[in-house]
């Protein structure tokens, strides 16, 4: 007997969706910081035992549009909320702000498990647990409830387990040596774009777009050509920085990365470019995969 099902990890922004799938898959599939709206994309980790395969679904955190870029990241969440087998809703413990209530309506409506999983509860203590137990519970009470520390490892053992249980009988959905949807151009922009995140304040992560235009593969050396897309003519300034220094910064840290996930040596160059309002323009959005 083969079990096989999609598991789809959903909630805000921020709340450790993209930590808690890297924590599961044992491999960096999603880049991870403490700025919300890190993902962008919906992305596949395709986790495979000999006769079990669970395809996870990482998305962009819920959120209310505000421009055209985030009304298609908001598609994704919608796309993912039309079928799996098990939804994982992660909420972070210290998140005082109004809970969402599209994806409490959605998940209360939807016939197959969910297991809510509350995270980060190593910042908190056991009082502010039980109480976000009890109003979790209130909220969607079909739901199993899991607290966890996706960043610290606390309770995640027992989540593949569990999953595993729920997983349908079915033939495994993709080759059992894949682990992603996604094509090696995609994780070394996300990989600049989390570079970005990091060393930049302000508007400037937000209005980067990454797109790699060569990626050849040699015997010991992959060769890297990348350009960043930037709104205005301001920004790509201060993203070069004084004397180049600040994007040779960004170039170092995502080429590190880079040669760790690709078990390779990596030539990396970076170019800088403007193309006006992209976040808003929806030829643009389509040209950069955001269907």
């Amino acid at each position: 007997m083969h079990k096989a099902g999609f598991v789809n990890i959903v909630g805000k922004p921020n709340a450790g969706k993209s930590t808690l799938l890297n924590r599961l898959m044992g491999e960096k599939l999603a880049i991870v910081t403490q700025k919300a709206q890190t993902t962008r994309h919906r992305i596949f980790g395709i986790y495979n035992e000999d006769d079990v395969q669970i395809v996870f679904s990482d998305t962009p955190g819920v959120l209310n549009p505000k421009y055209e870029l985030q009304e298609r990241m908001m598609d994704f969440v919608k796309d993912s909320l039309q079928d799996a087998d098990v939804f994982l809703f992660i909420v972070d413990i210290s998140d005082k702000a109004e809970p969402s209530q599209f994806l409490i309506e959605k998940l209360n409506k939807i016939p197959v498990p969910v297991l809510i999983l509350i995270n980060k509860i190593d910042l908190s203590n056991q009082e502010n647990l039980e109480k976000a137990m009890e109003f979790w519970h209130a909220q969607i009470p079909k739901a199993e409830i899991l607290p966890i520390s996706a960043t610290e490892g606390f309770n995640t053992d027992v989540i593949l387990p569990k999953l595993i249980s729920l997983m349908p009988e079915n033939p495994p959905y993709y080759d059992k040596d894949q682990f992603t949807d996604k094509p090696e151009r995609f994780f070394v922009n996300e990989t600049i774009r989390e570079k970005i995140l990091l060393n930049y304040e302000k508007e400037i992560p937000y209005s980067v777009e990454v797109v790699t235009e060569q990626f050849k593969e040699h015997e010991n050396v992959i060769v890297i050509e990348s350009i960043i897309y930037v709104e205005r003519e301001s920004q790509k300034g201060i993203l070069i920085g004084h004397k180049g220094e600040a994007i040779k910064k960004v170039g170092t840290e995502a080429r590190e990365d880079l040669e760790k996930f690709f078990a390779k040596k990596i030539h990396l160059n970076l170019f800088v470019k403007v193309k006006k309002d992209w976040r808003k323009n929806e030829r643009d959005l389509k040209n950069f995969g955001y269907r």
